[in-house]
């Protein structure tokens, strides 16, 4: 395989419904690897699991322990086989721990009926050239979050004031997003774009890691090529945990992924 994220999401069966993987260190981020990519390589054992329906539309992960560079094991179960869509289940473990569990929706995307109905908004960004290339981080971010090398991401300068410390307080994130050597988007790579960006708190003034406790996402189409548009936001912290809404609308101007997670806030600095 010839693109960074799928040589690095690849999964092999080494029994049934049971996956070897190889959590790989350019994916780390503050105290883990992303929930993002890990919910991708999930994604990849569920869909050898099934046969004819190869996409990701509801997918549920709880984050129960922070995973590490190195192997892991997937175990899949299929809950229900219907003709349309299955629903299925799985958990991935390191050392006998396990660190997430995951319930999810798989069908087939190309067959989905052509017929839209929304209200939803596309997000409005500056042109490419205009917006922020993560590259220009400080090295010291970018050692703590080798993520961010994954990728080409450009943030809208509007919500990027937390890297000078200016952050605006709108708790709002957003910019163009692209895979690694020009990859292009598909349903598996959309549950690691619903959380690639920084967390919202930075705009809130709050930085830091913030893990994941919970994360929905919904694939509501298969992404046309090119680049995509990512707006995270948050309308509450409380309670030490904060929502975050994400939403992924491709180069066609589609709405194909929306994401909610809860996760916990960082910690205010002194």
């Amino acid at each position: 395989m010839g693109h960074e994220f799928d040589r690095d999401t690849d999964v092999t069966a080494v029994g049934e419904g049971e996956y070897a993987a190889e959590l790989a260190p350019g994916w780390v981020v503050g105290g883990g690897v992303n929930g993002g990519y890990l919910l991708a390589i999930i994604g990849n054992a569920l869909r050898e699991t099934l046969s004819g329906k190869p996409d990701p539309i509801a997918v549920t992960a709880y984050y129960l322990a922070a995973s590490k560079p190195g192997p892991a094991t997937i175990r899949t179960r299929i809950l229900r086989d219907g003709r349309g869509t299955s629903t299925v289940a799985a958990d991935l473990s390191q050392d006998g721990t396990d660190c997430i569990t995951v319930l999810a929706t798989y069908g087939d995307l190309s067959t989905s009926i052509d017929d839209v109905r929304t209200t939803a908004v596309e997000p409005e960004l500056p042109p490419l050239e205009e917006c922020l290339p993560t590259s220009m981080a400080p090295e010291e971010i970018r050692r703590i979050a080798p993520l961010m090398s994954r990728f080409d991401l450009r943030l809208d300068p509007a919500y990027a004031g937390w890297a000078v410390g200016e952050p605006s307080g709108n708790g709002i994130i957003q910019g163009w997003f692209r895979l690694n050597d020009d990859r292009d988007p598909d349903p598996i790579s959309l549950l690691l774009t619903v959380d690639a960006l920084p967390p919202v708190t930075f705009d809130l003034g709050i930085p830091g890691w913030a893990p994941t406790l919970e994360l929905s996402a919904h694939v509501r189409a298969i992404p046309a090529k090119g680049w995509l548009k990512v707006r995270h936001e948050t309308r509450n912290l409380a309670g030490g945990m904060f929502e975050e809404d994400c939403v992924v609308w491709d180069s066609a101007g589609r709405l194909v992924a929306q994401s909610r997670q809860l996760a916990k806030a960082p910690r205010p600095q002194e």
